[in-house]
């Protein structure tokens, strides 16, 4: 079994040409350029249930599933993918929303679809220190999942 770095896991954002999310965007921003860390950032909620088929030890379901990853690192305003991040810090709603893409880090799968930008941290730190740089992107629904296709 092969073993990958987590640096060959990519990360894509880009806006939605017709504020609809139905057709996935042609042309994606990679969000790597001094990102150091990234984290996942997963929230399941479960029920546990216990049924009289069984012998009443209670079975977790899991009733929802919000994936996500946490990134930070140092803001780079030239960076474009940074600079889409940059752009959404003081909007709210609709205008949070973004494409995400994740490619798996041996290249063969991708999930993308519509996501929300949150905790979005430009800047920050002691004056000394590089400006900081952190987001949170988290899928709305289950992405689609497809194999991956080289980038245009």
């Amino acid at each position: 079994m092969a073993r990958y770095k987590n640096a060959l896991r990519g990360h894509f954002i880009a806006e939605d040409a017709d504020g609809t999310f139905a057709t996935p965007p042609t042309k994606w921003l990679e969000l790597a350029k001094w990102i150091q860390t990234v984290e996942a950032d997963n929230n399941e909620e479960t029920e546990d249930l216990a049924f009289y088929d069984g012998d009443g030890t209670p079975e977790t379901d899991i009733i929802s599933v919000a994936i996500g990853n946490t990134f930070s690192g140092f803001y780079d305003h030239d960076d474009p993918a940074q600079a889409l991040v940059a752009e959404k810090e003081f909007e709210t709603g609709e205008a949070r929303k973004v494409w995400y893409k994740r490619v798996s880090a041996d290249g063969e799968r991708e999930w993308a679809g519509r996501a929300t930008l949150s905790e979005i941290v430009i800047g920050g730190g002691d004056a000394s220190a590089y400006e900081t740089f952190e987001c949170n992107l988290r899928w709305d629904s289950k992405p689609t999942m497809t194999p991956a296709f080289p980038e245009a």
